[in-house]
């Protein structure tokens, strides 16, 4: 029966002995070829996210786009018929029809134009107000570069 228990103590101290006959280099750069596979890893995971996102944002900026134009033709077709009805607002007059069409093309027009310089002003106030530097990011570079200054 002691020879049985010899033959494993050999065997496990074999297996005990060949880790610790590894140098500390040669773990440090199989420790570093397993952290470089891991990013390696990582980036073409990243990579592959990055481009279902972006098919899927094409897509989706494909369907707005179509929609978008169909919108705009229904726009049209809606301001068309607003300014005929704007022009039977002048029956009673003694306008011709083509004048009469004419004149509520442009008041559908004016009001739209009046519509449209009220919401540009307020946007351009609006923005005149906010400053374009990312200052929360400003601060934060400043810290960094004041920590990198006290540390070397």
């Amino acid at each position: 029966m002691a020879t049985p228990k010899t033959a494993i103590t050999a065997a496990e101290s074999t297996q005990i002995s060949q880790p610790e006959a590894e140098s500390l280099p040669s773990l440090v750069g199989r420790l570093g070829e397993d952290v470089m596979q891991l990013f390696d890893t990582k980036l073409s995971l990243l990579k592959v996210e990055i481009k279902e996102e972006a098919n899927t944002y094409a897509r989706g900026a494909v369907t707005l786009a179509l929609g978008g134009i169909v919108a705009a033709v229904g726009f049209a077709l809606l301001n068309v018929a607003v300014a005929f009805g704007v022009s039977t607002l002048f029956e009673g007059t003694t306008l011709s029809q083509p004048a009469r069409y004419a004149l509520g093309f442009v008041v559908t027009g004016v009001f739209y134009l009046v519509i449209g310089a009220i919401v540009v002003l307020a946007t351009k106030s609006r923005l005149a107000k906010q400053g374009l530097v990312p200052n929360r990011t400003v601060e934060e570079l400043r810290k960094d570069k004041q920590w990198l200054k006290n540390e070397l």
